[in-house]
């Protein structure tokens, strides 16, 4: 197989080969500071599509047409003028989070180095350094330009209102270039003032500045408006006095005439960037003026995102492996800093995070800093509503929410599974249980139960918090509003007594099915979580609870077969919850709370064995608006979906014998053999319209058929939890070969959201597979995971995977200490074949009383310093 990039060293350097026929590569900048002071409906805005190597924060990369590289000319003279993407070799170098583009060109005697990055110590900049040199014989002559179009105002105006809202923009010309500041952020359901300035400044190596600004594009372009070939440039024209005031903005800025002899450099640096502060304008010049400064923030960033890289370090002895996980294991910060769309090939909505986001990002930092996520776990519960459902979109302050995506009253059945499923990791790595005893508030807005409703007399006024009839806002403890998540949804069922889909549930596009549709699939989670709850609350030395008078509504007997008394116990319930509380508390014995979990979560399981179990040998997990049975045989096509196998294997709804049959099913019907991983689902030939817009989508892309690898690596998870350690490691490495099957998939190193029928990765950071991959490896491959706040080890690892070394490990953080997890398989023994027959913590030997797993105590590992890395050596024989 062709590498397209590889890596060198720990580094994770990698060089992108000019040779190869590559059409797109995207690759991020990120800087937490640039993107907290946008506005959620300004992320992604500071773009300027095809027509601009850099506009803060995002950066494009096109290496066919190089149209983003034609914002540098070099003017020689008028049949001479050169851009970064003019004929001649081109390299791509890159790293962690910086990259550098090279090109050459011998005709003309001249070769170009564009480094971009932003600094990780925090100002509201990206930086482009560009560094010319003459590689001829004889002196050149020219005129260096840099040009980036500004834009500076929300999407929304790219279709709508563009030439209006360019009337607001207000230029001010600066000795080093332009700065714009809009006078308004042009909404028509209300204007506000707008804030933020937007700047561009640049300078040569030399410290002088620009000796002619274009400040607008009519100024640069002239009336063709073409930004690619701009007057300016072609024509040679000086800017003349025009107006600049309501134009659109541009930083197209025109150093002195060079004269460059044979083999000397120029260097050019230009900042780009959004401040609420004017001052840190001048702050920012000030700083990346200085001798050295560029390279000496470029050294610190690329310092910080190596430390943050090697959170987990692994070593496989497979150097590609191990340095692609490098870079996975950063994604969870990068989505955590930007949301879900922030680079111009996103095509998704306005961007920022939803619910689902929010807990399985955490996934991944609770393995890193467990101590650290605690605030922002207490903080995410006051977004749950007291109907069990929660805010769909997470503020950019503390304990704020949103109640709808869009303005799209919505509701996905599956918000409720994930905090327990978060919150579940965290009190495993910490034994932090006191946790589940804090309080916070509950949701309230417009949308009451489940959305069915809506309150038109409520108002931002009133308050984003659930009162009592006193007016006082209620306050539960996190058990509590667990509980409410998960047992409401036990009575939220449809006509088949599976829990509604409601407005959909993992899979977005399955929204076409709010009256009648019901989630098999999700259902059986749920099954898992009052399960899990069950046994949290065995292990609590607590004979009682206190929980909201209306609660115990939740807890009354009646006849688990019947939809319809479900039905009417919950209409009862948002009946007494929907306005207010009373404000009254009760009390309920614990062991009377776990039987009535247990014996929930034993109904639910035991009715979809004995229902959707299909002779085909896999799990029907749906049923469409009609009440119709959406998975099985029918007309001749095949229907199968992989979510619908994942999570009755995961909860424990499947039996052994049917998870074999399942493994065989998928195999049989969702495997690509060509290209090597599984599809979300098979082709159904025919749309769907009582089920989801997605099965208009072709076929082998988006949620019709590709392969998604968040429910992929959900697979995998599901599949070692059960013990089926060869097949899980088969789903989870083919994540891994089809990202690296670069002349399909064409990508940086990374786990896209999906891969299309073709092969190609799309949506490279809008994904919760890389916590879950990250989770996946660490606490099911190599096993080791917090188990009650002690640390646990128990390896699935296959033989395969010590093909390159017998000796391979992991670095995990565990109890703020840094502990190295080495594995030794001498006689290359495969899983079910091996046991732990040794086991020794920094030369200390451990007994081993489980030929499986070993369990260490929090106390023992709290012995050694946090500054020490502690070395943990496991023989498997």
């Amino acid at each position: 197989m062709k590498r397209l990039w590889s890596f060198t060293g720990n580094n994770a350097t990698f060089i992108y080969n000019s040779a190869a026929k590559i059409k797109s590569l995207y690759f991020p900048l990120c800087n937490e500071r640039i993107m907290s002071s946008v506005s959620p409906d300004l992320h992604g805005d500071i773009k300027t599509g095809n027509d601009a190597f850099l506009m803060a924060p995002v950066s494009r990369i096109d290496l066919v047409n190089l149209k983003s590289f034609r914002n540098f000319w070099i003017y020689i003279n008028e049949k001479n003028i050169w851009s970064c993407c003019s004929e001649g070799s081109f390299q791509l170098e890159a790293g962690m989070l910086w990259h550098k583009v090279s090109r050459q060109n011998k005709k003309i005697g001249i070769s170009a180095d564009v480094l971009s990055f932003i600094p990780s110590s925090g100002e509201p900049v990206e930086i482009m350094r560009v560094t010319l040199k003459n590689i001829s014989r004889m002196s050149l002559t020219f005129v260096p330009i840099v040009a980036i179009p500004m834009y500076c105002r929300g999407a929304n105006n790219l279709r709508d209102h563009r030439h209006v809202t360019s009337l607001l923009q207000r230029i001010t010309l600066d000795k080093y270039g332009v700065i714009a500041h809009p006078t308004l952020a042009f909404d028509e359901a209300g204007h506000n003032p707008n804030k933020y300035f937007y700047f561009v400044l640049g300078w040569s190596d030399k410290g002088n500045p620009p000796q002619h600004i274009y400040p607008t594009q009519d100024s640069f372009c002239g009336d063709s408006g073409d930004l690619e070939h701009p007057e300016a440039v072609f024509a040679n024209k000086l800017p003349a006095g025009e107006q600049i005031q309501g134009r659109e903005p541009m930083a197209a800025l025109r150093f002195a005439r060079v004269n460059l002899k044979p083999q000397a450099i120029r260097t050019y640096t230009i900042i780009m960037g959004i401040t609420e502060n004017r001052k840190e304008i001048s702050a920012c010049l000030n700083k990346f003026k200085k001798k050295g400064a560029v390279r000496n923030s470029f050294l610190i960033m690329q310092d910080f995102w190596e430390k943050k890289a090697n959170t987990f370090a692994l070593n496989t002895q497979e150097k590609d492996f191990d340095n692609w996980f490098r870079w996975v294991s950063i994604q969870p910060i990068l989505r955590r800093i930007f949301g879900c769309s922030f680079l111009p090939d996103f095509d998704y909505g306005k961007g920022g995070r939803g619910w689902r986001d929010l807990w399985q990002d955490a996934l991944g930092l609770i393995l890193q800093e467990p101590k650290a996520v605690r605030p922002l776990l207490l903080n995410n519960f006051s977004g749950v509503r007291i109907d069990g459902s929660n805010a769909t979109i997470i503020g950019k302050k503390t304990g704020e929410f949103i109640s709808d995506r869009n303005n799209i009253p919505r509701t996905w059945m599956d918000h409720g599974i994930w905090p327990l499923l978060t919150l579940d990791l965290y009190l495993n790595e910490t034994g932090d249980y006191d946790i589940l005893f804090e309080e916070a508030p509950y949701f309230r807005d417009h949308l009451l139960c489940r959305a069915r409703q809506c309150d038109r007399e409520w108002n931002p006024a009133y308050g984003y918090r659930l009162t009592t009839a006193a007016g006082n806002i209620y306050r539960g403890t996190i058990l509590e509003h667990l509980l409410v998540q998960n047992l409401i949804q036990f009575f939220n069922v449809g006509r088949h007594n599976h829990i509604r889909l409601e407005g959909a549930d993992w899979n977005d596009g399955l929204d076409m099915a709010k009256e009648n549709g019901e989630s098999v699939a999700f259902t059986s989670m749920y099954a898992q979580n009052l399960n899990n709850l069950a046994q949290l609350l065995g292990k609590l030395n607590q004979p009682q609870l206190t929980v909201f008078a209306e609660f115990l509504l939740l807890l009354r007997k009646i006849d688990y077969n019947s939809a319809l008394q479900k039905q009417r116990l919950l209409e009862e319930y948002f009946r007494r919850t929907k306005f207010c509380l009373s404000g009254k508390k009760r009390y309920v014995k614990t062991q009377t709370l776990i039987r009535d979990l247990q014996g929930k979560a034993s109904w639910i399981i035991q009715h979809i064995r004995e229902k959707e179990w299909l002779r085909e040998g896999f799990f029907n997990g749906y049923y469409d608006n009609k009440g119709r049975r959406v998975e099985g045989r029918q007309n001749g096509v095949m229907r199968i979906c992989l979510a619908s196998q994942v999570f009755p294997v995961m909860s424990g709804t499947a039996t052994d014998a049917q998870v074999k049959r399942i493994i065989e099913s998928v195999a049989k019907y969702l495997w690509d053999k060509n290209l090597k991983g599984y599809h979300l689902n098979s082709d159904f030939r025919q749309e769907q319209h009582n089920l989801g817009r997605a099965f208009s989508f072709v076929y082998g892309d988006k949620e019709n058929g590709a392969f998604f690898n968040h429910m992929t690596v959900m697979f995998a998870y599901a599949l070692y939890k059960r013990g089926f350690v060869k097949e899980a490691w088969q789903a989870l490495s083919s994540i891994y070969n089809m990202a690296m099957a670069q002349d399909k998939s064409k990508i940086y190193p990374c786990i896209p959201e999906y891969f299309n029928a073709e092969g190609r990765g799309m949506y490279s950071y809008l994904t919760g597979s890389a916590s879950w991959f990250v989770l996946t490896l660490l606490t099911q491959v190599f096993g080791v995971r917090g188990k009650d706040g002690a640390l646990l080890i128990e390896p699935k690892l296959t033989r395969e995977q010590f093909n390159y070394s017998r000796d391979i490990g992991i670095t995990k953080i565990f109890c703020n200490r840094r502990i190295r997890i080495n594995f030794s398989n001498p006689h290359l023994l495969d899983y079910g074949k091996y046991k732990i027959i040794k086991a020794t913590l920094d030369s200390e030997q451990l007994t081993v009383n489980n030929p499986s797993f070993i369990l260490i105590s929090r106390r023992l590992i709290q012995r050694f310093p946090p500054a020490k890395e502690i070395l943990l050596d496991v023989v498997l024989g």
